[in-house]
């Protein structure tokens, strides 16, 4: 009788249906009651206190999708009861009628800015969007449909979790959808998760948590184990924004957190940025340029002491890794967590533009403007997170085939007991590991400080650059002569004998190129080493983007090899 009945037409809810919205709705948080014509306008997000209400599913598509893109996939798929749960089937029949749903997610292909992609989207009116045997499968199938379609993939994922009514059944969706998305990222095609309110139990243990991309709504409640369950078994009350997307950005899990308004053009850029189509940016006379070299670099008249450039490579005028990349990258977006434990403000990355190529940029950054940025960023030391997220970002780098340019500055990792506890000798190690053999071309650039192993942590690449007034050290002068001299006050003596500026590395062939500095470059004045840089990366990429994978990291090999 159950699969007589839902072999029947069910009206699903799709993208081109008119709603039918309660006259009234009640904000979760500040109780206020604002009418559904109210909320539309502010795609469901309350206008008295700014909480985001919960969205049904074709609200959701149609707030990304481009019109009349949506195609839906396997809207026919039936429910079965693996464990003869009592009630279960009536449930189902239920929902089906009242939510105007056959299941907890719907899965298709839409447009997004013009671009094919495959979407997944859960409805937390199904059952609390719970993942039973029906979601796993849909979610499965539009995986692999999406891989043999070669297009990405977009999940939306809202879910209480596993589906309690279909016990060891539930728990192998979490398996199944798990090894789809594998099979999908090794054929090289991206997959964003967007993570809404909730995203618990075991849809976070397996595919919210597996994109390439996480992406989260404000507030959104992010977690394994909800809140009372851990309340309960800890017999501590949480603290105030416990599990909310913010503090998952803060502990490393999200790359950001978009507001519901910048989705679809977030969702566009990412996209965009990641066209398989995308061709190595052109050049007049980049034949020629690759043939014989960038022009030699002019050393400036002003002959200083490395003592000096020490002090000049730690001027807080000097421009950090961030007014680099606003000054020579566009459409900068930053993502954050090394998806263990952190988000390290000590190191910044992401995905931009030079001149139409995308890139992912690594960057050790100061802080500059007050004590209170310098003790966000760590005054650049970055601690284990930071080299794990910078790694973490440099494999993404891999998979799409893009360059990575990695902008030194640091006066080393940092030294505190909790970055022993978390690794800093293991983090950096197996940075220097997996740089040694990525297959996609890398540039690091010493723009300031270049601290021992905390800056080589970025600097295992095809090409070692130095800003003419920068250093680069085994470790800072102050160290070196408390170690060898036993005296800290020879900092200056000990500068000058480290061989440690940039003229001494080129010497030595440790880099390959000086950046002429005129004067000592401020963040004010930044033009003459932009344009020598915007010059220098344009033949770096079209010159290495040219070499197959095999001979690069061969070559790399033989780079560090020769030392």
């Amino acid at each position: 009788m159950y699969k007589d009945l839902l072999s029947k037409k069910v009206q699903v809810t799709g993208e081109g249906e008119k709603a039918q919205p309660l006259s009234q709705r009640t904000c979760p948080k500040c109780k206020a009651s604002v009418s559904s014509e109210v909320l539309k306008r502010t795609l469901s997000i309350c206008p008295e206190c700014g909480a985001y209400l919960r969205l049904h599913v074709k609200r959701r598509i149609s707030l990304v999708a481009d019109i009349r893109s949506f195609k839906e996939w396997d809207s026919d798929f039936l429910i079965a009861n693996p464990l003869n749960f009592e009630g279960y089937e009536e449930k189902i029949l239920n929902l089906n009628a009242t939510c105007n749903l056959r299941e907890a997610v719907i899965t298709g292909q839409c447009r997004i800015d013009g671009i094919p992609t495959a979407i997944c989207v859960m409805d937390s009116r199904f059952m609390m969007a719970s993942m039973g045997h029906v979601v796993g499968e849909k979610i499965t199938c539009a995986v692999e449909r999406a891989t043999e379609m070669k297009l990405p993939i977009i999940i939306f994922c809202c879910s209480g979790g596993a589906r309690m009514q279909e016990g060891i059944i539930s728990l192998m969706q979490m398996a199944k959808t798990s090894a789809a998305i594998k099979k999908h990222s090794e054929a090289g095609l991206l997959y964003v998760s967007v993570l809404t309110e909730p995203t618990t139990g075991g849809v976070t243990a397996s595919f919210a948590m597996l994109g390439d991309i996480i992406l989260a709504e404000p507030g959104a409640l992010i977690g394994f184990a909800g809140p009372r369950v851990i309340e309960q078994t800890i017999g501590e009350k949480l603290p105030e924004g416990f599990q909310r997307a913010e503090f998952q950005v803060e502990h490393g899990f999200v790359d950001a957190i978009v507001r519901r308004e910048e989705l679809k053009s977030t969702l566009a850029s990412i996209l965009k940025m990641h066209q398989p189509e995308k061709t190595n940016l052109l050049m007049k006379n980049v034949k020629s340029m690759i043939r014989t070299g960038l022009p030699a670099m002019v050393e400036s008249d002003n002959a200083l002491t490395a003592a000096e450039k020490v002090k000049i490579a730690r001027m807080k005028e000097r421009p950090t890794g961030l007014d680099y990349i606003n000054k020579l990258l566009t459409g900068f977006m930053e993502f954050h967590g090394d998806r263990y434990f952190k988000d390290d403000a000590a190191i910044v990355g992401g995905i931009a533009y030079f001149h139409g190529q995308p890139v992912t940029v690594i960057c050790q950054q100061k802080g500059k403007i007050s004590l209170e940025e310098n003790m966000k960023r760590n005054f650049g030391m970055p601690s284990p997170d930071g080299y794990r997220k910078a790694l973490r970002l440099m494999k993404q780098a891999e998979k799409f085939n893009r360059p990575i340019i990695c902008l030194i500055d640091t006066s080393g990792a940092y030294p505190g007991k909790e970055a022993e506890e978390r690794g800093q000798g293991e983090a950096i190690a197996r940075n220097l590991f997996e740089m040694s053999s990525l297959k996609t071309p890398i540039l690091s650039v010493v723009i300031g400080e270049g601290g021992s192993g905390g800056a080589l942590a970025l600097g295992v690449a095809d090409e070692v650059w130095m800003l003419e007034n920068s250093i680069y050290s085994i470790l800072s002068p102050e160290g070196f002569a408390s170690i060898l001299w036993k005296d800290g006050s020879r900092a200056d003596e000990a500068a000058n004998v480290m061989k440690i500026t940039a003229k001494d590395l080129h010497d030595l062939n440790v880099i390959e190129r000086i950046i002429k500095e005129s004067k000592p470059v401020t963040a004010g004045d930044m033009d003459e080493v932009c344009a020598q840089l915007d010059e220098g990366f344009t033949y770096f990429m079209n010159k290495y983007q040219a070499v197959n994978t095999r001979r690069l990291v061969e070559e790399r090999y033989k780079r560090y090899r020769k030392f």
